[in-house]
């Protein structure tokens, strides 16, 4: 079966859905389920050679992202039918709506519906309508979570199958340290971007859902506690990114708070497996991929309840109510002060990120592309509880 993944929206530095697209890329390419053909801009060929060495990389997309998205409207159809495949997947929300073969989509998350201020009013906009269409044209939908897979259904209720993907984790990399070796070695990466432990994480894009801020106010609240105790924020600024510098000032603690920008792969398992504590506060998310990394390095977790991170997370991290920054400053002080409550949640989470591979996503996928290359009606996949390769 001849699968095309239009992977053109993923930047350099990625994150969240970029993650997501790149890891599936290399799943499927290792795998011998499908042929695929990989469609990126023309200036992104080499990359994708690398991330997926046995399939055909097709350089055919705009850098820029107006022309990109118009291009995919207009060009992307001719281009499906000369490469004769069997499924077109988006994997970023979008779709050529004009293309009539089959076709499958990711949607990642609802909140451009649900939660339209944490975004730029023209990406509302867009995405709101694009969305729409792609639920209406796709053959099968793909979920990233099953709390994503129930904010879609409720919302659009799609006449289409919605298959469950949950995203993985790479444990070659995301691993505790083992040994005195790792130990130092981490402690080497860290000394190089400034930072000293003890100190708290957070990984993720600087914008208004993932409440930095907030996270900002609860370092201060516990700060004078834990003299010694610094905050590493690394993540790219986002829309809304002034209001972490704003809340950076309004701290005081401006010398103890390390805004790292885009931590490149490598020293990201470092932050997580030597943090004190790391915590991801996000307001709504579709995954959570940051908070399964830190599971998966036994870091102690603290996140928000209610969300795909608790759900995934389970009794390996403290929760907190979203945008209730008392509560969260409660839960970090509760990770710094208690040795056994801090003992057991990195005890718990590479257990609970066993249960992920990015080997069971893309077999969720395969299935997803078989059903929409059919004529058959199809349901969710069933996941594969050990998270097996």
């Amino acid at each position: 079966m001849r699968v095309l993944v239009d992977v053109s929206a993923v930047p350099e530095e990625p994150v969240g859905a970029g993650v997501y697209t790149i890891n599936l890329v290399g799943a499927l390419d290792a795998g011998a389920d499908v042929d695929l053909e990989v469609l990126t801009r023309t200036d992104d060929r080499a990359r994708w050679r690398r991330i997926a060495p046995h399939s055909r990389v097709h350089a055919k997309v705009p850098t820029s992202r107006p022309l990109r998205l118009a291009w995919e409207q207009a060009m992307a159809p001719r281009l499906a039918r000369s490469l004769d495949v069997a499924v077109w997947h988006g994997p970023h929300y979008t779709l050529p709506l004009r293309y009539e073969g089959p076709k499958v989509v990711t949607i990642h998350d609802m909140t451009f519906f649900e939660n339209p201020e944490f975004h730029e009013r023209a990406k509302v906009v867009f995405f709101q309508r694009m969305i729409r269409a792609a639920a209406e044209r796709a053959k099968v939908i793909v979920a990233v979570s099953d709390d994503t897979a129930g904010r879609l259904r409720r919302i659009l209720n799609p006449q289409v199958p919605v298959v469950v993907a949950p995203h993985g984790v790479d444990r070659s990399r995301f691993r505790p340290a083992g040994d005195d070796a790792t130990v130092a070695a981490d402690l080497a990466t860290l000394d190089a971007v400034g930072v000293t432990p003890p100190f708290l994480a957070f990984v993720g894009t600087l914008e208004p859902r993932k409440n930095v801020p907030g996270l900002i106010a609860a370092f201060a609240a516990v700060a004078s506690d834990h003299p010694d105790l610094s905050l590493a924020i690394a993540g790219r600024p986002g829309w809304g990114a002034s209001e972490v510098e704003a809340a950076v000032r309004k701290s005081g603690l401006a010398d103890r708070i390390h805004l790292l920008g885009y931590a490149p792969p490598e020293l990201l398992p470092v932050l997580y497996r030597t943090a004190a504590a790391v915590v991801y506060p996000s307001h709504a998310e579709g995954f959570g991929v940051p908070a399964l990394e830190a599971l998966a390095c036994a870091a102690p977790l603290v996140t928000t309840s209610g969300t795909p991170m608790a759900d995934m997370a389970g009794d390996a991290a403290v929760l907190v109510p979203p945008g209730d920054d008392v509560a969260l400053a409660r839960a970090v002080e509760r990770v710094l002060s208690e040795e056994r409550l801090s003992k057991a949640l990195r005890e718990a989470g590479p257990r609970v990120a066993g249960r992920y591979s990015w080997g069971v996503c893309a077999r969720a996928h395969v299935e997803a592309y078989r059903v929409a290359a059919s004529d058959q009606p199809g349901s969710t996949v069933e996941r594969d509880p050990g998270g097996s390769q």
